[in-house]
C-alpha cells in the first residue's frame, strides 16, 4: 500500500495514466533499486550495453557479464576495434548472441558515422542494429532523463494490470494501446526515475507468476488485483491448439588431436548460435562417420558415442549427441576452422561458444588428463 494518501490512484482508468508517474517516483526512493552497475557512471554507453544485455535475461545473470565486458570494452571505441570473436567470446553463456553481434556493428556504426559519439537524437539512435523503439526510450531517458516512453515486457505487465487491458501484448491492437498508456504515464519531470522504478516494479513486485501485490503501490487501484486477475492479465501470447512443444536432435562431431586440441568451425550468422564456434553438427551418426572418413582417410573405426546433452532455447528443446573421434591426425586444412585446446600453453582462444559446447569441451579436457 501507499504511505502516502495523494499518491493513492484508487480504481484506476486510463485518464488517471498520469498519476502512475508520482507514485512510481515515490516509491522507487524507497524500494527500488539504486546500486545497479550501469548506474554508476551512468553513460549512454553503459546503459546501451545493459539494456541489451537485460533483453531475455535476469538482471542477477547479466551483471557479472556487464562487469566484464566494461572491464574489457570501457568505451564505444574499445568495443568497435575489438575482433567479433572476442565480443562473443565475452557474451559466451548469456545467450541470443545475436544481442553481441548487433553490439559490434553498432559501435561500428557510431564510430564511422557519429565520431564515436552515442547518438543523442531518438531517430538516430532507433537506427542502429538491435534497438527498437522501446530500447532507444529506456537508453535515452535513463543516461540523459529525456522524456521517451518505454515498453518493455515488464512494463507491458505492469500496465496491462493497472488498466485491465484485455488480450496478448502480441497482438497489435493491444500494443498500441499499451504505447498509449506508457506514453501518458511518462513523466515530463523525473523521467529517468520513474522509468528506473516502472521496470523494477515489474521486475521485482509485479512479476508474472506470484506478483506481491500486498507490497505494490499502485495496488489500492490495479484492475487485475481488484478483480483477482493478476494471473489472468497480461493474457499469454496464443498457441496453436494442442501443440506440443517442438523438440529435435542433432550429432555433433568432437575430433580431438594427440595433443588435446579439439576441432571447431564457425556457425552461419544466421540461425542458432549464429557466428559462435561450434563442433561439426550432423543429422545422423552415419552422416558424423561419412564426413570424419572423408576429412580423415587414414582413421578407421566408429566415433564414440558420449552422453546426450539436453538444451532448452526459447521456443524449442535440443537434445545434443556428442561423438568423440580421438587421436585424430589434423589433416583439416585451418581455414576450415580452428583447433581448439583448452590445456595449451597459451591458454584457450579467445572465441564465442554455445553454452552446452563449452561444457562439452571442459569434460572432454578432463577425460583427456
Amino acid at each position: 500500500m501507499m504511505g502516502r494518501a495523494h499518491h493513492t490512484i484508487p480504481d484506476m482508468k486510463p485518464a488517471d495514466a498520469p498519476h502512475l508517474g508520482p507514485a512510481l517516483i515515490a516509491w522507487h526512493l524507497r524500494s527500488g533499486r539504486h546500486d545497479l552497475p550501469w548506474q554508476r557512471a551512468r553513460s549512454p554507453y553503459r546503459v546501451w550495453v545493459s539494456e541489451i544485455m537485460l533483453q531475455q535475461t535476469q538482471v542477477a545473470t547479466a551483471i557479472p557479464y556487464f562487469e566484464r565486458f566494461m572491464l574489457r570494452f570501457p568505451d564505444i571505441e574499445a568495443l568497435a576495434a575489438a575482433p567479433i570473436d572476442e565480443v562473443l567470446h565475452l557474451w559466451t553463456g548469456l545467450g541470443y548472441y545475436a544481442r553481441a553481434r548487433n553490439l559490434h556493428r553498432a559501435a561500428q556504426q557510431i564510430r564511422d558515422r557519429h565520431g564515436g559519439e552515442f547518438p543523442a537524437c531518438f531517430d538516430e539512435v532507433i537506427a542502429l542494429p538491435g534497438i527498437g523503439r522501446s530500447t532507444a526510450g529506456a537508453i535515452l531517458a535513463l543516461s540523459r532523463d529525456e522524456r521517451h516512453p518505454i515498453l518493455d515486457g515488464n512494463v507491458k505487465r505492469v500496465l496491462a494490470r493497472c488498466f485491465g487491458v484485455e488480450g496478448s501484448a502480441a497482438e497489435r491492437a493491444v500494443e498500441q494501446r499499451l504505447w498509449a498508456l506508457s506514453e501518458a504515464a511518462t513523466p515530463a519531470d523525473g523521467v529517468a526515475t520513474y522509468t528506473q522504478a516502472v521496470m523494477d516494479l515489474g521486475a521485482t513486485l509485479c512479476t508474472r507468476r506470484k506478483p506481491a501485490c500486498a507490497l505494490c503501490p499502485l495496488s489500492e487501484g490495479c484492475s487485475a488485483r481488484r478483480s483477482g486477475r493478476q494471473h489472468e492479465i497480461p493474457a499469454p501470447k496464443p498457441r496453436a491448439r494442442g501443440a506440443a512443444r517442438p523438440s529435435r536432435r542433432c550429432w555433433m562431431l568432437f575430433v580431438r588431436d594427440e595433443q588435446g586440441a579439439v576441432f571447431l568451425e564457425r556457425r552461419p550468422e544466421r540461425g542458432i548460435w549464429g557466428g559462435l564456434w561450434c563442433a561439426p553438427e550432423f543429422a545422423s551418426a552415419s552422416a558424423a562417420t561419412a564426413w570424419a572418413s572423408s576429412q580423415f582417410p587414414a582413421w578407421r573405426g566408429t566415433p564414440q558415442a558420449l552422453a546426450p546433452v539436453p538444451h532448452s532455447f526459447t521456443h524449442f528443446d535440443l537434445e545434443i549427441m556428442p561423438l568423440l573421434l580421438d587421436g585424430a591426425p589434423a589433416s583439416v586444412e585451418p581455414a576450415a576452422g580452428l583447433w581448439y585446446n583448452l590445456q595449451g600453453a597459451e591458454g584457450p582462444a579467445a572465441v564465442g561458444l554455445p553454452a552446452p559446447v563449452r561444457q562439452l569441451l571442459q569434460g572432454l579436457t578432463v577425460t583427456f588428463l
